[in-house]
């Protein structure tokens, strides 16, 4: 009997070894990977804007010294009587017709300035005024100038005007590159220098008020 119990202890304790043995299956337990967050710019206290991101066009051009005048651009910005009095003259002028360009200027509420002293028939002179004597250059001068920059000008006065070109109100001296290469789509680099030393521009110039009345279109000072 005593033999059977010893067995039996003995047994029993072979299942519990055995039992202690086998291999425990474990699982690794890992920390969530956190997102990147934005770097932020040095000093700045923002983020660095998403890639793709444009700034917006404003249609000006800032100026760098703040006493210079805003150039405009975007001639959507213009009110409604000012970009129609502006597409007209351009339209005329780029088909090359003067007859056009009378009906443009007949429809005006008065007589533009075309010159500083007394002229007959408007069309006639400037046909004189033109280096081909037909027109055709004073209306390639009128389409170069109309696609410039422009000023706004006397804002909120009885003399408020859009200008063209806007060198005609602008300081001529240390222009940027490429505001020298607009320039000389107008001018030749001789005209340039003689305005430099007169201190004005001298060229013709187109103004514009706030109604779409043309107000000038002229050369000279």
């Amino acid at each position: 009997m005593a033999r059977i119990v010893a067995a039996a202890i003995l047994t029993a304790c072979l299942f519990q070894g055995a039992a202690l043995a086998k291999t425990v299956q474990t699982e690794a337990i890992r920390p969530p990977v956190e997102a990147p967050q934005a770097v932020p710019l040095t000093g700045g206290g923002q983020s660095l804007p998403e890639s793709g991101s444009q700034p917006q066009d404003t249609g000006t051009a800032a100026a760098d010294d703040p006493g210079k005048p805003q150039v405009l651009y975007n001639t959507d910005m213009l009110p409604k009587q000012v970009s129609r009095m502006h597409a007209q003259l351009k339209e005329a002028a780029l088909a090359g017709s003067m007859e056009r360009l009378r009906r443009v200027l007949e429809s005006n509420e008065l007589p533009p300035t075309l010159s500083f002293g007394e002229i007959g028939d408007p069309i006639e002179f400037l046909k004189s005024s033109s280096g081909d004597g037909e027109g055709f250059e004073i209306l390639a001068i009128l389409a170069d100038i109309l696609d410039a920059g422009f000023l706004h000008v006397d804002a909120g006065t009885p003399q408020e005007m859009y200008v063209w070109p806007y060198f005609s109100r602008y300081p001529l001296f240390n222009l940027t590159p490429d505001q020298k290469v607009e320039l000389f789509r107008i001018v030749t680099a001789g005209d340039f220098a003689e305005m430099q030393d007169f201190g004005a521009w001298t060229f013709y110039r187109v103004g514009i008020g706030p109604d779409g009345t043309l107000h000038y279109f002229v050369a000279g000072d």
